[in-house]
């Protein structure tokens, strides 16, 4: 069966991408940032997967407000970078781990959900950023990729059980599917930023390094808040978080926190990683 070698959550900041284009990594305002993904980019080295689960949300990119899909999963051969409105980036295509893709999409019918099957498609910032955030810049990315889309955009959106929910259809897939595959889960999205009305610019540092710390050991608080919880306190583009729920319910009960990092603002957000490993 294939393995699931450890678990990680990111932000994906749009401007994260924009700043590595434009060779700002290393500029005063951005080099905190970067410089707390050293040891989740090593931790990645030294792990060496072979799947990359990555779990995000379009913005408007590959679908819009006319089609909304709650859960979509991905099961083509490859995957280019959408354009998003300043031209083709300079990053290699994603290479699509169809097998494991239609595996996962097989189990999910199996357990009642009805995600959107998707042979073709673009993906945007949501998956981009992460994979570069971790992988660097590759010629090549030393994965496959499997992306699943959850919707955070257009309400209502999924519930946090019900992301935890995927979760745990995800590790039976994983683990029931064939070979001898190393797999690392990407929970992307957040931390806390409103992007509109009256609480434009809203950054909660206090809850974004509680869950930092909470994801990993004290996850039934976050699983079982209401979708206004996570609005109340991490902002309605925070409300994203609900996607590391997918991540934590593949890993085991009891896990290890590697790293960690927060860093704000990130443009209008708060930002920040973290790196789980199971404790069995």
């Amino acid at each position: 069966m294939a393995k699931i070698i450890g678990g990680v959550g990111t932000s994906h900041v749009p401007s994260i991408g924009v700043a590595l284009d434009k060779g700002m990594a290393d500029t005063p305002d951005w080099k905190p940032f970067f410089d707390g993904y050293i040891p989740g980019k090593e931790w990645m080295k030294q792990a060496k997967p072979d799947i990359a689960v990555v779990i995000f949300n379009d913005h408007g990119n590959s679908f819009f407000l006319d089609r909304v899909p709650t859960f979509a999963v991905g099961v083509a051969e490859s995957y280019k970078p959408v354009d998003e409105g300043w031209g083709p980036r300079s990053i290699p295509e994603f290479a699509g781990a169809s097998d494991l893709s239609w595996h996962f999409v097989d189990k999910l019918v199996e357990q009642h959900f009805d995600p959107l099957v998707c042979r073709e498609i673009e993906v945007d910032h949501g998956l981009q950023v992460p994979m570069e955030l971790f992988f660097g810049r590759p010629d090549k990315w030393p994965v496959k990729v499997v992306p699943i889309w959850v919707n955070t955009i257009q309400y209502p959106i999924p519930t946090p059980l019900r992301c935890w929910e995927m979760g745990k259809v995800l590790r039976d897939a994983i683990e029931s599917f064939p070979g001898d595959g190393r797999v690392v889960i990407m929970g992307t999205g957040g931390l806390s930023h409103q992007l509109q009305g009256s609480r434009a610019g809203f950054i909660n540092r206090e809850a974004d390094e509680a869950w930092l710390d909470g994801i990993a050991n004290d996850y039934e608080k976050y699983r079982n808040m209401s979708r206004e919880d996570y609005v109340e306190q991490f902002g309605s583009e925070g409300a994203e978080l609900i996607m590391w729920l997918v991540m934590r319910a593949a890993m085991d009960p009891k896990v290890d926190l590697k790293h960690k990092h927060y860093y704000a603002p990130a443009s209008l957000t708060g930002a920040g990683m973290v790196v789980l490993e199971n404790q069995t």
